[in-house]
């Protein structure tokens, strides 16, 4: 590995220290995406201010690498958040890799990416992370299944148990998955093996053969994750991406109902993203699409066709400065799954 060029860490953007009011309010005045971007800030907001809501976060794409780990943590902190739902790549590969104190670094999108390789380098766009530090996350998810009780797990169980060690081994350094496991808020990662976690788990697997193992139940991920639906009067999805979670997050109304249970449609709904429709692809698909699968409400929803690492914390920015989530209490809805009890507004 070359040390050279794993020097300049990459910082996390922080929302406390940068105030986007005026420039959303001003954006509100103009037009194309600046108009979208404040249309979406001032539904986030709206739903904060709805304290029978229950914020659903959704996080598809390379996030927490490109320095929007910290905007996570401090909407997580000050009850902006409820429930996240994300790709294995943020919660394992880059928020759990720095929990264990490893670091991004700036890169270059134009490396030769085969001298990289030679160097144990591995590029994330105009990032770059070491190999043998991301083998060493491998292998701590590996130690946690195994003083695990072999059985099945949800995502969410599992990520707690990693936050548990982070909290036991790391206390000084922060992480979402860590700041989850302190303020009981579920994690749900559907693709769980697509990622670090999915190495450690085959290694795991692979090393007892024959005995008990842990394994991830997709299934019941879908199933608790259902069950926060039915459990919460209204929901807000904030969507960061598309893929798998963003799906995943919109289609627990109709699984809900399947289970003969009366549920409303998600009623608010934002979604960051810079996808075509035109293809079909699920990340690009619009929220006004989604109303006629009986999933979202066409009410309170706004598309911003916006990069994230722009977006993002301009919304969160305005909705921590203007404080609608003070008069929010902690949902800490990992709770939920000790004790079989209806969800307080």
């Amino acid at each position: 590995m070359d040390k050279e060029l794993l020097t300049t860490e990459i910082e996390h953007f922080n929302i406390k220290t940068f105030n986007a009011v005026d420039m959303v309010d001003q954006f509100s005045k103009m037009a194309i995406q600046s108009r979208n971007l404040a249309v979406a800030a001032k539904i986030y907001e709206e739903m904060l201010l709805d304290t029978n809501n229950t914020v659903i976060l959704t996080l598809a794409g390379s996030l927490f690498s490109a320095g929007l780990k910290q905007v996570v943590i401090d909407m997580m902190e000050n009850t902006m958040v409820d429930v996240i739902v994300s790709t294995g790549a943020n919660i394992v590969d880059q928020d759990f890799f720095e929990g264990l104190g490893f670091k991004h670094y700036r890169g270059d999108a134009k490396a030769d990416d085969d001298e990289l390789f030679k160097k144990g380098i591995d590029r994330i766009y105009d990032t770059y992370i070491s190999e043998d530090e991301l083998r060493v996350c491998d292998e701590t998810i590996k130690k946690i299944a195994a003083y695990l009780e072999p059985r099945p797990y949800s995502s969410r169980e599992f990520i707690y148990e990693m936050g548990r060690h982070l909290s036991d081994q790391n206390p000084a350094t922060k992480s979402v998955v860590q700041t989850a496991f302190e303020k009981d808020i579920p994690i749900f990662v559907p693709a769980f093996s697509d990622c670090s976690a999915g190495f450690g788990l085959v290694a795991h697997q692979w090393e007892r053969k024959d005995l008990p193992k842990v394994s991830i139940d997709s299934v019941k991920d879908f199933l608790e994750l259902t069950q926060i639906k039915i459990n919460s009067n209204d929901t807000g999805l904030f969507m960061i991406g598309g893929g798998v979670p963003k799906n995943f997050a919109q289609d627990i109304v109709v699984s809900a109902e399947l289970l003969g249970e009366e549920v409303k449609l998600h009623k608010y709904a934002i979604q960051v993203t810079v996808a075509d429709e035109r293809d079909g692809a699920l990340s690009g698909s619009t929220l006004k699409e989604a109303h006629s699968w009986g999933k979202v409400s066409e009410e309170n929803e706004a598309m911003v066709f916006c990069e994230a690492t722009v977006g993002v914390p301009i919304i969160a920015s305005y909705a921590y400065h203007k404080g609608a989530w003070k008069d929010r209490s902690e949902r800490r809805l990992n709770k939920l799954f000790e004790k079989k009890e209806t969800i307080s507004s």
